[in-house]
């Protein structure tokens, strides 16, 4: 797999950005995108534009063909083939590329959810754990949407308990074909697809996947659901009635399913996060252009402190999404390219390194869902009256959005995978969370001292001392945790939620920094509302992991080891504010003079 991520970008461990630091030359950001990544991009967003915008009726209204004609013409620039291998009919491009395509193409959530099943859940399966008799006859066809591909996991009593599936299949007397009864809900690209990747447990125990094409025998698709939102995209289930597939069609191993089903969902919600950023980034355009022509008291609506607050609001928490997607992409992208180097004739198992990063698509799918929603609400209140109609097009964005923290995954769901995984990671010794938190729980039962020291001089240093600080508090508050309810922890899932949404804030606010600095060392004209956003991130993230640390604390004790807890994290949590109305018109300034997200 060829990788264009220059060599001094780290391939760190996962989640190891909770415990380490790390300088702005080891991150990958778009800033530091080649000149055909570039190309890459501009294609993406010159088809957004010409082909995707002006169909929108014709998508929306599910116009028959329209959908497939669209993707098959996304085809032919290549985009459905880009992580798939060469020797298949696809392109095998890094994953930056990859991630630049999502994020460009994502104007239309229906399109871009049609888009995304087809190229993230419904091929990787097969890349990643095909035979090659498989990849031969199925890859080439799914790389030029010939055929169009689904994947059908969720099941009407197991959305979120993927493992607990009913469909059942069962090896025939003479051993060359498997039965599968049973039924699949919600099934995105259900009516259009040609191949599904459907779920089963063999003998009702050995959970597995299967590849089965329309129009096998005892497979029906049923009706199309009529959505809240993304209406323009297929979502059908799959009724299967003694549906007979060749033994050839088990995908991977027997019993081995679960692999296939979490590690590809790895990949579905990083790329679900960057479409959040792709569709903010255009509905962002659009709630500056509309407050641009909106006058009201004799002025643009754009020149009011409250709109420019709701428009820096926005700018900043896209431009936290976007430095972590294309951080954690460019993370991806050096771990495959070392391992390749390191190893030259060893085939790379991308499916298991990219798990390696597990918990940084989970942060990435959690804040690019909800960070899309704010955004869709501001542009609601931006646009007022005009925007509650369906005139206008942000009434759509405004449903479209809600599904996406539901996909892949709920937001819950994730929220529990993100501390989760960290503590797996720490309890098996591949990452030393244990040791950290000790080292901090030690730090801070000491009396405090006074900190003279100078600066470092580098640019933003409050800002890098409110991440030191939200490290600690995290640290702090999982150590608590830990102690209280050790094994158990798992089973609080509210205190769970809650570490989780300060490890997300870390990782959020170092990614930004990182890339602030980075522009600020690069005399980048972006430097000045990079540095401001980071800045308002800042001051948001101390406020939410105090408030999520004080939780889990008053969750955990009581009595005088609570109040002394409390009062370490007063201390922890102390740092001087910013002027968040200096900041936020210096980010409004920007976005409103360049009508757009302005890094």
């Amino acid at each position: 797999m060829p990788s264009t991520v220059a060599s001094p970008i780290a391939a760190a461990a996962g989640g190891s950005f909770l415990l380490e630091t790390r300088t702005p030359s080891e991150i990958f950001i778009p800033e530091d995108l080649n000149e055909e990544q570039r190309q890459i991009a501009a294609t993406a967003a010159r088809f957004a534009r010409e082909e995707i915008l002006p169909r929108v009726a014709a998508i929306e209204a599910k116009e028959p063909g329209a959908m497939v004609e669209l993707l098959r013409k996304a085809a032919d620039l290549g985009f459905t083939a880009v992580d798939t291998p060469e020797e298949y009919g696809g392109m095998g491009l890094d994953k930056v590329s990859s991630t630049l395509i999502t994020d460009h193409i994502s104007v239309l959530a229906s399109f871009s959810t049609a888009f995304g099943a087809h190229i993230g859940i419904a091929t990787l399966p097969l890349v990643w754990y095909g035979t090659e008799e498989q990849k031969q006859r199925c890859l080439p066809k799914l790389a030029t949407c010939e055929w169009i591909g689904a994947y059908a996991l969720s099941e009407a009593s197991s959305g979120s308990d993927a493992m607990n599936v009913r469909t059942r299949a069962t090896l025939s007397p003479d051993g060359a074909h498997y039965i599968l009864n049973g039924e699949k809900q919600w099934i995105t690209n259900g009516g259009t697809a040609d191949l599904y990747t459907v779920f089963a447990k063999i003998d009702g125990e050995k959970f597995s996947a299967f590849l089965i094409e329309r129009s096998t025998p005892g497979l029906t698709v049923g009706a199309e659901e009529h959505k809240l939102g993304i209406r323009g995209s297929s979502t059908c289930p799959l009724v299967l009635q003694d549906c007979k597939i060749p033994k050839e069609n088990l995908l991977g191993e027997a019993g081995k399913g679960h692999h296939i089903a979490f590690n590809v969902l790895n990949v579905g919600r990083l790329k679900l996060g960057v479409a959040c950023i792709g569709g903010a980034r255009h509905a962002l355009a659009a709630m500056i252009r509309y407050a641009k022509e909106r006058h009201a008291f004799g002025k643009a609506i754009a020149e009011f402190g409250l709109i420019q607050r709701k428009i820096s609001a926005a700018a900043t928490q896209l431009y936290a999404a976007e430095s972590m997607a294309y951080r954690t992409a460019g993370l991806i992208d050096a771990r495959l390219a070392k391992l390749v180097a390191d190893n030259p004739e060893q085939r790379v198992d991308v499916a298991r390194n990219i798990e390696e990063y597990a918990v940084e698509c989970s942060i990435l799918k959690v804040y690019g869902s909800e960070m899309l929603s704010l955004v869709s609400d501001e542009l609601i209140a931006t646009m007022g009256g005009y925007g509650y109609t369906e005139e206008y097009p942000a009434e759509r964005t405004y449903r479209d959005a809600r599904i996406n923290r539901i996909f892949e995954g709920t937001n819950e769901i994730n929220r529990l995978i993100i501390t989760g995984w960290m503590m797996k990671r720490a309890m098996s010794g591949k990452l030393p969370l244990l040791a950290a938190i000790k080292r901090v729980m030690d730090e801070v039962m000491q009396p405090p001292s006074f900190d003279g020291a100078a600066g470092s001089g580098e640019p933003l240093e409050r800002e890098a001392e409110v991440l030191s600080k939200t490290r600690k508090i995290t640290l702090f508050a999982a150590g608590v945790a830990s102690q209280r309810f050790m094994t158990g922890l798992e089973e609080q899932q509210e205190i769970v939620a809650d570490l989780a949404d300060m490890i997300s804030q870390v990782y959020a606010l170092e990614s930004a920094l990182l890339r602030a600095r980075k522009l600020v060392a690069a005399g980048r004209s972006s430097a000045e509302p990079a540095a401001a956003m980071t800045g308002l991130l800042a001051d948001e993230t101390m406020g939410l992991a105090e408030q999520a640390s004080r939780r889990v604390l008053a969750a955990c004790g009581e009595g005088d080891a609570l109040m002394t807890q409390l009062a370490i994290l007063r201390r922890l949590a102390r740092f001087t504010p910013a002027d968040p109305v200096a900041l936020s018109r210096t980010v409004a300034k920007h976005a409103i003079a360049l009508e757009r997200y302005p890094v």
